[in-house]
C-alpha cells in the first residue's frame, strides 16, 4: 500500500494521509484561540503525515462568521507565528494553511449556532461575488466584484501567503471550493460576467493569477496547494472536465498539488453522500492531470482508506480523526507509518 515517503518542492512528508482542514468558527479577534492550540495538537497525534490548518481569511470580508481564523495583519501573524511554533515542538510534520475569501457565503451566522442562515444586516457586511446572485434564496443580494476589487483580491490572497510563510507553515492551499468566492467564479452557476474573469471562457484568469502570485513570493521548501472542485453536482454545474482544464493552468504556474471536493456552490445539491463517495472522480481527474492529487469525502475506515491511497497521491481524513484519534493506529498496516510518538508507541504492538 502507497503510505510511502514522498518529497514535494524539498518538502519531506513521511506518508500520504493528510489531516484535513476543519472550521472551528472558535477564533480570537482572527487570532488562533486556546481551542486551536487544544484541537489541533490532538490532531497532530493521530499518525498522519501532514496537517492543514482550517481556511483562514485574507480579508475581513472574506470571513465566513465573526469567528473565523484571519491572516491579513501584523497581530494574525503574531498570533499565527506562536501556534506553528507550539505545533512544530510536538511534531514537526508539515503544516499548511488553507486560505480563502468566503465570497457571497460570508456575514454568516456561526454554523453550529444557526445552520446555513445570514447574519441579520444590523450584524453582517456586504458580501461580493462574481455576479449579483443570491447564493439561496433566504440569502442577501452579493455585489458585484469590479476589476479593481478583482485585482486587489490578487493581492490578499498573496499577502496572506506572505504572512503564512513568515508564520511557519510549510505551504499554502488556496480554497477553490465549497462555495468559496473562487468557486464562485470557477461555476456557470455564479458566474455570469462576460469579461475576461467570466465563466464563459474557462481561462481563470483570476485563478491562474492568484497561484502566479503566490508562486513568485514561494520560499524554497515550500508549497502550493488548492481545493477545487470536481463536480457541482448540479446539472448545468462544473464537471469534472471543467475541473482537469483549471489543474492543467494552475499546473503550468507553479502549483504542486490539488485537493478534488465536490458540492457546496449552492446549500443544497444532487450530491450523494457514501464513503468514500469522491475517490472514483478524483482518480479520473488524476489520470488526466500531471498534478499530484488528493482528495476527502467520509474517507471512515480501513477498506475505503486503502482504496483511496491505492489511486491517490494523498488522502484526507477529517471527521473520523474527530471522533476515534488513534483508528489508523489501532490498525497493523497503518501502525508503522513513521509517526507514532515514542511514548505511545508501545501501546499499539
Amino acid at each position: 500500500m502507497k503510505t510511502d515517503k514522498i518529497k514535494i518542492n524539498g518538502l519531506n512528508f513521511k506518508n500520504r494521509l493528510v489531516v484535513s482542514p476543519m472550521c472551528q468558527y472558535s477564533s480570537r479577534n482572527g487570532c488562533p484561540s486556546d481551542w486551536h492550540y487544544y484541537h489541533l495538537r490532538n490532531l497532530l497525534e493521530t499518525g498522519a503525515g501532514s496537517l492543514v490548518v482550517e481556511t483562514t481569511s485574507v480579508s475581513s470580508i472574506g470571513r465566513i462568521t465573526k469567528k473565523d481564523l484571519c491572516l491579513y495583519n501584523n497581530t494574525h501573524l503574531r498570533e499565527h507565528k506562536k501556534l506553528v511554533k507550539y505545533l512544530k515542538k510536538i511534531r514537526n510534520v508539515p503544516i499548511l494553511l488553507q486560505i480563502s475569501h468566503s465570497g457571497r457565503k460570508g456575514s454568516a451566522e456561526i454554523p453550529f449556532v444557526k445552520k446555513n442562515s445570514p447574519l441579520k444586516k444590523k450584524d453582517g457586511w456586504v458580501t461580493y461575488a462574481p455576479s449579483k446572485i443570491k447564493r439561496d434564496k433566504n440569502w442577501p443580494l452579493p455585489a458585484e466584484m469590479n476589476s479593481k476589487q478583482i485585482n486587489n483580491l490578487i493581492n490578499q490572497f498573496k499577502n496572506t501567503s506572505k504572512l503564512a510563510f513568515k508564520a511557519g507553515y510549510d505551504g499554502v492551499e488556496v480554497h477553490m471550493a465549497h462555495g468559496y468566492l473562487l468557486h464562485q467564479f470557477c461555476s456557470p452557476i455564479s458566474n455570469k460576467r462576460i469579461d475576461k474573469f467570466g465563466n464563459n471562457l474557462q481561462n481563470y484568469e483570476l485563478h491562474k493569477n492568484i497561484i502566479k502570485s503566490i508562486k513568485n513570493i514561494l520560499p524554497k521548501k515550500k508549497i502550493i496547494g488548492a481545493r477545487v472542485t470536481g463536480s457541482d453536482n448540479l446539472p448545468k454545474g462544473i464537471k469534472p472536465k471543467d475541473c482537469i482544464k483549471l489543474l492543467n493552468i494552475l499546473t503550468k504556474e507553479g502549483l504542486n498539488y490539488a485537493c478534488i471536493s465536490s458540492g457546496g456552490i449552492i446549500p443544497k445539491t444532487k450530491m450523494k453522500f457514501y464513503p468514500g463517495f469522491r475517490i472514483k472522480m478524483a482518480k479520473y481527474i488524476k489520470q488526466n492531470s500531471s498534478l499530484l492529487i488528493r482528495t476527502s469525502g467520509l474517507i471512515n475506515n480501513y477498506v475505503i482508506l486503502k482504496k483511496a491511497i491505492k489511486h491517490l497521491d494523498f488522502v484526507a481524513v477529517g471527521r473520523k480523526f474527530i471522533n476515534d484519534k488513534f483508528f489508523l493506529l489501532k490498525n497493523k498496516k497503518f501502525k508503522k507509518l513513521g509517526n507514532i510518538p515514542e511514548q505511545y508507541y508501545y501501546c499499539f504492538n
